[in-house]
């Protein structure tokens, strides 16, 4: 029950911490909370979305030439193929031009695979974007605490309550806005990184593939 309270204790200090910094920085600092916020998010979805061994499983050449020997090419397998991974649109995308040429269906798998990187690259430019633009932020911050200390100076000298607000703005504002825009560039590099590696080893795969399709390569 004590450490019960002194969890609780410890929580509603932080809170009223937290709340104290916010206040010291000024109202600039919401528009990189905001961004810190929608960072957060993005950088938690591309962590679901881009795994490796969802997009593109590593037995799943082997079964598609497998049914591709055994049962041949139908509406069924297509659409189940389709819908278990992005690797697997591209492959259907392909085997339903498996009787056209081996021009058509390499276009047709290129085409697929073009549709399938937009996938993977969802909303990046604006990860890319909050980690460019919160320095920038930090800076209209910093700007604006350092107006507030020229601004607090008088012919009665300098206001020290407003000279040390004009500096917290401009300080905490500069911080934060490193804060967020490093994690931001680095989890934007990663997976910009992350969606090229499984592209070439998607691309790869469907290479494979026509080329068994078409006689070229065994299975």
């Amino acid at each position: 029950m004590q450490g019960l309270f002194k969890g609780s204790q410890f929580k509603h200090i932080w809170r009223i911490r937290v709340f104290a910094i916010v206040e010291a920085a000024g109202w600039p600092i919401w528009f990189l909370i905001l961004a810190s916020i929608i960072a957060v998010g993005l950088i938690i979805e591309r962590l679901m979305f881009l795994r490796g061994h969802l997009i593109a499983p590593p037995a799943l050449l082997n079964e598609v030439v497998k049914e591709l020997k055994q049962r041949g090419v139908n509406d069924g397998m297509l659409a189940k193929l389709a819908a278990s991974s992005l690797l697997g649109r591209i492959f259907a995308a392909g085997l339903k031009n498996i009787n056209g040429s081996h021009e058509v269906l390499k276009e047709s798998i290129e085409e697929a695979g073009r549709a399938v990187r937009r996938d993977m690259e969802r909303f990046l430019t604006s990860l890319g974007t909050i980690a460019s633009i919160s320095p920038l932020l930090g800076l209209f911050g910093t700007v604006v605490g350092m107006i507030e200390i020229f601004g607090s100076q008088s012919a009665a000298g300098n206001s020290p309550a407003i000279l040390a607000h004009g500096i917290s703005v401009a300080l905490y504002n500069t911080a934060f806005g490193l804060i967020v825009a490093i994690p931001s560039m680095i989890f934007y590099r990663h997976f910009r990184a992350k969606v090229d590696s499984l592209t070439i080893e998607m691309e790869q795969q469907a290479v494979k593939l026509v080329e068994v399709a078409h006689g070229q390569r065994k299975g």
